[in-house]
């Protein structure tokens, strides 16, 4: 069944368990003769191999990208085990893409390169011109620990070019997570896609996090790893467990949802997130941290006013939206369950017309975030509504 359409965009979901079944429902309600791409996020439940297969073999010639997931944001509001797609009109919009197939290695020089293939690519389609009317998306693998050495080069080669993504997950279980291209599932990789059109669409971030007073000094990390050994002189995990009034015992991923730390760049707050604790009672991160650098202790304020007023905001500006891409952190959705409003959040998504997924940390103009609603709305060009 076709779950949503718009000038230029086609949503789609399917909750099949198989990896075939899956791709068929999505071709399904995708396919058109106008499909030039599509962009999907999909559950790690999945067989991989067998989703990348059979995802190439249903769509046919057409390209595709996306990755795995920490849950999925569908025309439905949110999902679970499931698997969610996006299908773009090459009409309306020229999308390139590549691969960063070793995180590890790439470069200025790379990214310089890359950025323009891609904008090649995209002019070869006539659409609008590269600069103010396109974006970039990038995916990663979200257990790469690379992200802020691919992005500082992305950044740099893109220039004006405003950019957003997500970290891939795994439902949670934070030991395989992946990206897709060209027909196969890749970690340790990165999938970056430029998207030219001559509509109209605004690259943003929100987050609903409120500083408190209480402030952290890491005094010994290791910063390569994200691994934390000392928050202001003491065992990472204790004094942190000391600062919120919770046992170092009861430390896991919902309590540091709740208890988010941040670091202030100007007079912005940028959660850096916890992702887990270790015997000797150091801390794992999913963004950079380093020596010397000052964490704000955070609390959550309430979420949804937040989202209307982004929402609102957008909808000023652009008018009437045909479709959001939400890169939602995990941490957030956590947050929801345990306060039980997850459904009435993911009514909200749906109303506004997100599609999306929870990422391991998000991506913007640059910087790797943590427990933000990162995306791109993307709406009708008012001065040329009706071509």
């Amino acid at each position: 069944m076709q779950q949503g359409q718009a000038e230029g965009v086609v949503s789609a979901m399917s909750q099949a368990t198989d990896a075939e079944q899956a791709a068929q429902d999505l071709a399904r309600q995708l396919l058109h003769p106008h499909l030039g791409f599509v962009l999907f996020f999909c559950s790690a439940e999945y067989d991989l191999q067998a989703l990348g297969r059979a995802l190439a073999q249903s769509f046919g010639g057409i390209r595709l990208a996306g990755c795995t997931s920490a849950g999925e944001i569908t025309p439905n509001g949110y999902g679970r085990g499931c698997i969610t797609a996006v299908g773009f009109d090459h009409r309306h919009f020229s999308i390139a893409l590549e691969l960063i197939d070793q995180m590890e290695h790439f470069s200025l020089i790379d990214a310089q390169q890359m950025v323009e293939r891609l904008a090649g690519d995209c002019r070869s389609n006539s659409l609008a011109p590269i600069k103010g009317n396109s974006f970039a998306l990038t995916l990663l693998d979200g257990l790469s620990s690379r992200e802020e050495m691919v992005l500082a080069a992305l950044s740099a080669a893109l220039g004006d070019i405003p950019h957003f993504g997500g970290s891939a997950g795994d439902d949670n279980y934070l030991t395989h997570t992946h990206v897709y291209f060209n027909g196969e599932f890749h970690s340790g990789a990165a999938v970056v896609v430029l998207v030219n059109t001559w509509l109209d669409f605004e690259v943003f971030t929100t987050h609903h996090i409120l500083p408190r007073a209480e402030k952290l000094v890491v005094t010994h990390a290791d910063s390569p790893q994200r691994r934390v050994y000392e928050l202001n002189a003491e065992p990472a995990a204790q004094e942190y467990a000391r600062h919120i009034g919770v046992p170092v015992a009861q430390l896991d991923h919902r309590v540091f949802a709740a208890h988010p730390l941040a670091v202030r760049i100007n007079e912005q707050y940028y959660v850096r997130a916890i992702q887990q604790v270790h015997e000797d009672l150091s801390l794992s991160f999913y963004c950079a941290v380093e020596n010397g650098i000052v964490l704000t202790a955070m609390t959550p304020g309430p979420l949804l006013p937040n989202l209307h007023t982004l929402f609102d905001g957008l909808q000023a500006r652009l008018g009437e939206l045909l479709l959001t891409i939400g890169c939602d952190c995990f941490l957030r959705r956590l947050e929801l369950e345990d306060d039980g409003s997850l459904e009435q959040i993911g009514a909200f998504l749906r109303e506004q017309r997100v599609l999306g997924f929870n990422t391991y940390g998000e991506q913007f103009n640059g910087m790797h975030i943590n427990q933000t609603f990162t995306g791109v709305a993307i709406a009708r060009n008012r001065t040329r509504h009706g071509r």
